[in-house]
């Protein structure tokens, strides 16, 4: 598998794993009702830096980089993965993840944050628990989950000095 920076030719592959990402609705608080143009502003957006997982020449996960905040808050990294959905469960989502916590070491970070994992996305919270981070705060009922209802989402954190 590689990971490598997303070039104009990966939009509409990213576009595949993105758009039903969000429109599911089950892990990202992001609107719903979202059409490819406005998932892709969403995902390409001017403070993303963004790469692809791919293999053989297929496009198996996607994520972002940022900074969480800015200012005072800008030394602390921030990311989104998303996998596609024939490629769960075979390391895809650990890598981008690793290979992000390399990229925002080499941009300087201190530290990174998810600030909204939803409780019901099992997966996802054991695998970042896995990769150092800690569930440093609940934010009880702050997802609206189109199957479970009000769920509870963490804020996560793991330093990278």
């Amino acid at each position: 598998m590689e990971i490598r920076p997303a070039t104009d030719a990966d939009h509409e592959a990213i576009l595949d794993i993105v758009a039903p990402t969000l429109a599911a609705g089950e892990t990202y608080a992001i609107a719903r009702d979202l059409d490819r143009v406005g998932a892709g502003a969403y995902w390409f957006g001017p403070t993303h830096e963004v790469f692809v997982a791919q293999e053989d020449g297929t496009v198996l996960g996607t994520y972002y980089l940022m900074a969480n905040q800015q200012g005072g808050g800008a030394h602390v990294a921030n990311c989104g993965y998303m996998t596609a959905p024939a490629a769960q469960g075979k390391g895809v989502a650990r890598a981008m993840c690793e290979h992000s916590l390399l990229r925002a070491k080499e941009r300087g970070f201190r530290a990174m944050q998810f600030n909204h994992v939803v409780s019901t996305n099992a997966r996802a919270v054991a695998l970042w628990q896995k990769l150092g981070f800690d569930i440093v705060g609940t934010l009880p009922q702050a997802f609206n989950h189109p199957g479970h209802g009000y769920v509870d989402s963490y804020v996560m954190f793991r330093s990278l000095i």
